[in-house]
């Protein structure tokens, strides 16, 4: 088996592939130490490991890892990939954010590609159907422009959204002006950057990853496929292009 790991700003995502590329098993941690990686090398025939981070790993993870996998594979902007990535600052590209780029590329491959991540912050990128990472933008996510709007008034409360709520078009109370403000001005912004490529590319397929996700689904209506595991299928692809 392969163990990825995606560790985030606020949750570790864990996922173990077999070599056929099946997704058998996922995990997510809050906390995420080496013992927990000992633990799922005692339960599982893992053979190959790779593990990418938007901040530092503990050096203990990573002794781990190395000690324990076949083939570790600390992923890094100097790390092969199975796609040209074109940025021009590679060192300063999150990792996760290249991981679902390549995700993306080995489930639709030859096809433009706009990928959505939708976590702390909100990312669109581009994959051209030549298998070019060419860019994309940051945005803030859900609960930073609910939090924002609190910390940066004086009048405005903290307001939670749920998954499935029904939002207003205009909110008659202020919690719902600022649910549906949030969550509708994403749902705007995505439909515009895909009406955008409309103009600009013949044809593309559109990926939507991330935790906040169904959100953003609920929302938008068109053609999206919303791939839960798209980095951890990515950093599989990294492992197993680096194991070839």
């Amino acid at each position: 088996m392969n163990l990825c790991i995606d560790q985030g700003n606020s949750r570790t995502k864990v996922a173990l592939f077999k070599a056929d590329r099946k997704l058998v098993k996922t995990f997510i941690y809050k906390t995420f130490h080496s013992s927990d990686i000992e633990r799922l090398f005692s339960l599982y025939p893992i053979e190959n490991s790779i593990i990418s981070s938007v901040a530092n790993v503990e050096p203990a993870v990573i002794n781990a890892l190395n000690r324990l996998s076949k083939r570790f594979v600390l992923f890094d902007h100097n790390t092969p990939i199975p796609i040209a990535n074109c940025y021009d600052t590679p060192h300063t590209l999150g990792q996760d954010r290249l991981a679902a780029a390549v995700g993306g590329a080995s489930l639709c491959p030859k096809e433009n590609l706009l990928i959505i991540d939708a976590g702390s912050a909100i990312t669109y990128d581009f994959v051209s159907e030549q298998g070019e990472y060419l860019g994309g933008n940051i945005a803030p996510g859900i609960k930073m422009r609910l939090t924002v709007l609190r910390q940066m008034t004086k009048r405005l409360p903290q307001v939670e959204v749920e998954e499935n709520q029904l939002l207003p078009l205009f909110g008659r109370n202020t919690q719902d002006a600022i649910a549906a403000g949030v969550i509708r001005g994403i749902a705007y912004e995505v439909k515009g950057y895909m009406r955008t490529l409309t103009e600009r590319v013949e044809h593309f397929k559109t990926f939507l990853t991330g935790g906040q996700a169904p959100y953003i689904m609920n929302n938008v209506k068109g053609d999206i496929r919303n791939e839960k595991h798209l980095v951890l299928i990515g950093l599989n692809e990294i492992l197993l292009f680096n194991k070839a």
